[in-house]
C-alpha cells in the first residue's frame, strides 16, 4: 500500500535530526501528563506518601519508554513496527485502586502490601491479552473493521471528557473554585486556535511544529498570568533507580479476574489504535502484513505491562492520542518512536525533568489534547466509513454508542451494582468496546 500523500515523513523514513526531534518533542508533550496521571491517582486514593508517589511516576515513565520502545522498533514477535507510544493506562484505574485496598490492616492501609497486591494481579492478569494475540486470527470474525472503528470512535469520544476538564483547569482549578473561568477557557482556546492555524499552513516546518507552539505560546500567557511558578523546581534532586520487585507481589484471584476482564477489552482497544494508527501511516489496515502487526502490538502490550509489574509501574497500553499527533504533524516515521523512548526513559530516571513537564498548566493542554481527542474519534469515523453500513451495521452502532456513552455521560447509573460489575462497566470505551463485540457477533438480519 501507497504512504498516504498526508504525509511528510512515511513509516520507515529517517527525517533528519533537527525534525525528528521536534516531532519527539510533540509526542512527549502529547503524552507526559497522560503517563503520570494515572499513577498520581492511584497514590492520591490509597494515601500513599510523597516519596512513594514519586517514585511510582518516576517508573510510568521509566517503563513507557521501554515499552515504546519495544513497540516501534519490533523485536521478534513483540511490538508493531509503527510509530506506536505505550503508556500507563486509564482503563486500570479502579480495579487497582480495588487490589490496592486489600493492603488496609487494623484501620490502616500497609503501603507495601497493597502494592504488592496490585502488582501481582497485574503480572498474573497481563498473560490474558498476550494470549489474546496469539487468538487474533480466529477472531477476525468478531472483531471486524466496523466494531475496531466504533472502539476507536469511542476512545475520543470519552477521551474528548478529559480534555475539555483540562481546559477548564483540571482538579486543581475545582478546588480552588476556578473551573472554566474566563481566564482558564481562554488560554485552552489560544492554544487550540494557535495549532490549528500552524496547521493549516503549507510550511512543513510550521505544521510539524504545530502543537510544541500552541503550548509555547500558551504557556508563555500563562506565565504573564502568573499562572507558572518556577521556584517549585529544585526539590526533585538525585536519582531514580528501578528496583524490580521492589514491594514483592502478592495473589488475590478476585483483583487478577477483574483486571484480566480490563486487559480483555485493553487488547480490543489496542487492535482498534493499530488500526488507525496503520490508516493514518499509509499502510494496510487488512491482509497478513497488518495481521502481524496486530498480533505483534497486542502481544508487546501485554508483555510490556508484565514488564511494568516487574518495575512496580501500573498496566501499559498505546496511547490513542498519538495517532492524532501523526495525522497533525505528518510524521509517521517510527525512528521518531526511539527518541521518544529515551526521552522517557530519561525522564523516569531525573525526576527535575519531570517537574518541569509538570509546570505546564492544565488549561494550556486542555486546548491542545482536545483537538488531537477529537482527531482520535475522527480516525474511527473514517474506520467506520471504510466498511459496508448496512441495518445490522447501523445496529450495531446504535446501541454500542448508547451503552458507551451512557456510562460516561451518567456514571451513577452503576451505583446499585457490586463493585466488580462496577469496575468493569464504569468506562465508556470497555462497556461500548464489549457491546461492539457481542452485538456484532449475535445480531442476525434476514435482509
Amino acid at each position: 500500500m501507497e504512504e498516504s500523500k498526508e504525509l511528510i515523513y512515511g513509516l520507515e523514513d529517517r527525517p533528519p535530526l533537527r525534525e525528528t526531534l521536534f516531532a519527539a518533542l510533540q509526542h512527549l508533550l502529547a503524552i507526559f501528563v497522560a503517563i503520570i496521571t494515572p499513577p498520581l491517582i492511584i497514590s492520591s486514593a490509597l494515601k500513599f506518601d510523597l516519596e512513594t508517589t514519586g517514585f511510582l511516576v518516576s517508573m510510568s515513565l521509566f517503563v513507557s519508554g521501554i515499552a515504546t520502545f519495544v513497540q516501534c522498533r519490533r523485536i521478534g514477535p513483540f511490538g508493531t513496527g509503527l510509530l506506536c507510544i505505550q503508556g500507563t493506562s486509564f482503563s486500570f484505574i479502579s480495579p487497582i485502586i480495588g487490589a490496592g485496598m486489600l493492603g488496609m490492616a487494623n484501620g490502616k492501609l500497609d503501603t507495601e502490601q497493597a502494592l504488592a497486591y496490585i502488582f501481582g494481579a497485574c503480572l498474573v492478569a497481563s498473560v490474558v491479552e498476550m494470549v489474546v494475540s496469539r487468538l487474533l486470527p480466529y477472531t477476525r470474525k468478531i472483531i471486524t473493521p466496523l466494531v475496531s472503528g466504533i472502539v476507536v470512535s469511542l476512545i475520543g469520544m470519552c477521551l474528548i471528557k478529559a480534555g475539555i476538564n483540562s481546559c477548564g483547569g483540571g482538579q486543581s482549578a475545582v478546588d480552588a473554585g476556578t473551573f472554566g473561568s474566563m481566564q482558564n477557557l481562554g488560554l485552552a482556546l489560544l492554544v487550540l486556535v494557535s495549532i490549528i492555524a500552524f496547521n493549516r499552513s503549507n510550511n512543513r516546518f510550521l505544521r510539524m511544529a504545530s502543537i510544541v507552539l500552541g503550548l509555547v505560546i500558551g504557556c508563555v500567557a500563562a506565565y504573564f498570568l502568573g499562572m507558572i511558578d518556577f521556584s517549585q523546581l529544585g526539590n526533585g534532586s538525585g536519582l531514580n533507580v528501578p528496583v524490580p520487585f521492589k514491594y514483592g507481589l502478592s495473589f488475590d484471584a478476585g483483583s487478577i479476574i477483574a483486571l484480566g476482564l480490563i486487559y480483555l477489552v485493553t487488547a480490543v482497544e489496542a487492535f482498534g489504535d493499530i488500526t488507525a494508527n496503520s490508516l493514518i501511516s499509509g499502510q494496510p489496515v487488512e491482509g497478513p502484513v497488518f495481521m502481524k502487526r496486530a498480533q505483534g502490538g497486542i502481544l508487546a502490550d501485554g508483555f510490556n505491562s508484565m514488564l511494568a509489574a516487574v518495575f512496580n509501574s501500573f498496566p501499559n497500553s498505546i496511547f490513542a492520542q498519538n495517532n492524532g499527533m501523526i495525522q497533525l504533524t505528518g510524521v509517521a516515521s517510527r525512528y521518531v518512536g526511539y527518541f521518544i523512548a529515551g526521552a522517557l526513559v530519561v525522564l523516569g530516571l531525573f525526576p527535575i525533568v519531570g517537574q518541569m513537564f509538570s509546570l505546564i498548566p492544565d488549561s494550556v493542554l486542555g486546548g491542545a489534547t482536545l483537538l488531537m481527542f477529537g482527531t482520535v474519534a475522527a480516525a474511527g469515523i473514517r474506520i467506520i466509513a471504510s466498511t459496508e453500513i448496512n441495518r445490522k451495521a447501523v445496529l450495531v452502532m446504535a446501541i454500542s454508542f448508547a451503552m458507551g456513552l451512557s456510562v460516561e455521560l451518567v456514571p451513577g447509573i452503576l451505583d446499585q451494582m457490586p463493585d466488580i460489575i462496577k469496575s468493569i462497566f464504569s468506562s465508556g470505551i470497555t462497556t461500548g468496546g464489549l457491546t461492539a463485540i457481542l452485538a456484532n457477533a449475535f445480531i442476525r438480519i434476514k435482509e
